[in-house]
């Protein structure tokens, strides 16, 4: 689609997610890359494919990138922190019963099972909760069965949005859910994990001393596909992403640079006094 520029506001698709940080990430990294003796090293970092959790994407550049301590990923985040991000699972549930004539009240209703499998994801409370991202949530969100309207269906399947916090891996949630449902359950994937930065990391008290505000972020990015300690920053406002009249404002282009330099000027600072 074709940039507008329109009473303050730069439309476009991927204006707002996320080419708003992209631009404004570039910027800060050209502000700094003059400066010698820094404290740190700085690594600037355009990949692709974070829509579609694509391998071609961050997987495939960041095993050829140097030693990476801590990274800022760009989403729209208002230029607040998002210091800890849910880690995805999509689930795949296909429940076997057994075909019979509905009018003789012949076989095992596939469907039946089914509904009783999607009444305890509904209900099922993990044990641990996270300060920053809740509980873990799962939601059915589809389900196929039944071909006749005089047949009892042998098969149905369903799938499951699970959202992982940051108190468990994938692989370990879905090893629970595995224990809980009779029926075969497969993970599409396990590689978007949880993600963020721990309790203690310099970057908390950074936040704080700049008054930036933090919170769990409910979404996925290419934290999930970064294995170091990572923060998401970044200008703009998620609820606009995806829209089609998608956009981000000109003022928050132009103040994005200014608060990222800030952040990692006193970034520097901590790590000097460690």
């Amino acid at each position: 689609t074709q940039a507008i520029v329109k009473e303050g506001k730069l439309y476009g698709l991927g204006s707002n997610d996320a080419g708003g940080a992209l631009a404004s990430l570039l910027a800060t990294f050209l502000h700094f890359y003059q400066q010698e003796n820094l404290p740190f090293n700085l690594v600037f970092a355009a990949s692709a494919e974070e829509e579609i959790s694509g391998k071609e994407g961050m997987e495939a550049l960041y095993p050829t990138l140097p030693k990476i301590d801590f990274a800022i990923v760009g989403e729209p985040t208002l230029m607040d922190i998002a210091i800890a991000e849910r880690g995805l699972m999509v689930l795949d549930v296909t429940v076997q019963g057994v075909a019979g004539h509905a009018a003789r009240k012949e076989g095992v209703s596939a469907l039946y099972k089914a509904i009783e499998e999607i009444k305890w994801f509904q209900n099922f409370q993990f044990e641990k909760g996270s300060e920053a991202l809740g509980p873990v949530g799962m939601t059915v969100t589809g389900i196929q069965s039944g071909t006749q309207h005089n047949v009892v269906p042998d098969r149905c399947t369903y799938m499951v949005d699970v959202r992982v916090n940051d108190q468990y891996r994938n692989e370990e949630v879905l090893k629970i859910i595995q224990s809980h449902i009779d029926s075969e359950v497969v993970a599409r994937s396990t590689r978007l994990n949880s993600s963020g930065v721990a309790p203690d990391h310099p970057v908390r008290s950074v936040a704080t001393h700049l008054g930036i505000k933090t919170y769990g972020s409910p979404t996925t990015s290419d934290q999930a596909l970064i294995p170091c300690q990572s923060i998401k920053m970044g200008p703009g406002d998620s609820a606009r992403s995806h829209t089609p009249d998608e956009f981000i404002y000109i003022e928050e282009l132009k103040s994005a640079p200014a608060k990222y330099i800030a952040l990692l000027n006193e970034f520097g600072k901590q790590l000097v006094l460690r």
